[in-house]
């Protein structure tokens, strides 16, 4: 009885389909946060001051000290300028993920248009006002072309998105890499060059009162984007073939939608949108490109996105929390004396349980099913019995 009655009340807290979307995935953090409290515990450190330490490494919560011309205010800052590539990333996987691809390709986009915007336009002489939004446009060209290339080997050749994807990034990074060190290498920094500041995505050194900060300009251009996407997956025909054509492709030929037209806009939708994530990261928040590496936010962002429901409401939150995580882990390393890696740890123990979200979803239909079940048995015998 007590079992059932506690089977009942986690149903009730967990709620309808509808208000799963936004339980199941509180549910994923609520056990990532506890397997890391375990983690901590196990290596003799405070939880809370551990979590704490994330939080104040991404001026979310004051830290005790500041150096000069530093403060609450410049750490957030520079969290939102690591912010919003993340939020453009996990919105490329989430596009994909609606039409039933898997857009593992995302740090390659990245790559690959951070790399032609550089050399284009950040090695220029072009004033701000062209710089800028010929940075931005490039990195949706080429996004979108490359995004558009899985998709066309996707419908043409039947070759799995995923393959080509991981394909594509390796050539990329070893090809871009050759370049980079041939013509654009910094020798102190073994990095590319540094870009133009007139053709930078983040404003650096800007004096805000006492305070030397960073203003990250794509943003409001990642907030519009999610507003934007948001209207159009859930208010629009594109957005309705998407979600089809992501149920069952099948059907969805025989109801009319062409398929391979819909997986092509699919890529080359998110392919723009991980150009964007290339841009912000590259021209705005390092500023930089080191070669031989692909960005780790093209595979966290996948993290992000199955946290997010592959909403792009959804993503905002997700994108927040794993940032803090990413982004606090340095400090937190600092403050509690433990390897900044055990931040990625965390992360993955939410990706697990996020992959998770299908199977938890299913439980709790089963366990629905089965209340359901035997209130109408014992309905059935309660009748039986005043009847007699």
């Amino acid at each position: 009885m007590k079992k059932n009655s506690m089977k009942k009340a986690f149903l009730a807290v967990m709620g309808s389909e509808k208000r799963q979307n936004i339980t199941i995935p509180l549910l994923e953090v609520l056990l990532g946060l506890i397997a890391g409290t375990i983690i901590f515990l196990i290596l003799g450190k405070n939880p809370i001051e551990a979590f704490a330490a994330f939080l104040q490494g991404c001026g979310l919560f004051p830290k005790e000290n500041y150096a000069g011309g530093r403060g609450m205010f410049t750490d957030f800052l520079s969290y939102l300028d690591n912010w919003t590539p993340m939020i453009f990333a996990a919105l490329a996987v989430a596009v994909a993920f609606k039409a039933g691809l898997f857009n593992i390709g995302v740090s390659g986009q990245m790559l690959l248009s951070g790399f032609i915007a550089t050399i284009t336009v950040g090695y220029s002489p072009l004033p701000a006002v062209v710089a800028k939004p010929l940075v931005i446009l490039i990195g949706v060209v080429v996004g979108a072309l490359l995004g558009g290339l899985i998709g066309y080997l996707k419908h043409r050749f039947n070759i799995n998105e995923v393959v080509s994807a991981i394909m594509i990034n390796y050539i990329l990074q070893y090809l871009l890499s050759f370049f980079i060190l041939s013509f654009y290498t910094n020798p102190i920094t073994r990095q590319s060059n540094v870009v133009s500041d007139a053709s930078r995505l983040t404003l650096q050194d800007v004096m805000i009162g006492d305070y030397k900060t960073v203003i990250p300009l794509g943003f409001l251009l990642a907030l519009v984007a999610v507003a934007v996407m948001h209207y159009f997956i859930n208010f629009t025909k594109f957005g309705y073939e998407l979600k089809a054509v992501g149920f069952n492709g099948r059907a969805s030929r025989y109801a009319g939608i062409n398929v391979r037209r819909t997986i092509m806009k699919a890529m080359m939708t998110s392919g723009a949108l991980a150009g964007l994530a290339g841009v912000t990261y590259y021209l705005g928040y390092l500023g930089s490109i080191q070669p031989r590496v692909l960005a780790d936010l093209g595979y966290d962002s996948i993290a992000v996105s199955l946290l997010g429901n592959a909403n792009p409401i959804g993503i905002v939150f997700s994108s927040f929390l794993i940032t803090v995580i990413s982004k606090g882990s340095t400090y937190m390393s600092s403050a509690v004396s433990v390897d900044q890696e055990i931040g990625s740890v965390i992360t993955g123990l939410m990706l697990l349980f996020a992959a998770c979200g299908a199977f938890v979803r299913y439980k709790l239909h089963m366990a629905r099913v089965s209340v359901e079940e035997e209130a109408r048995e014992a309905g059935k015998a309660g009748k039986g019995g005043d009847e007699k």
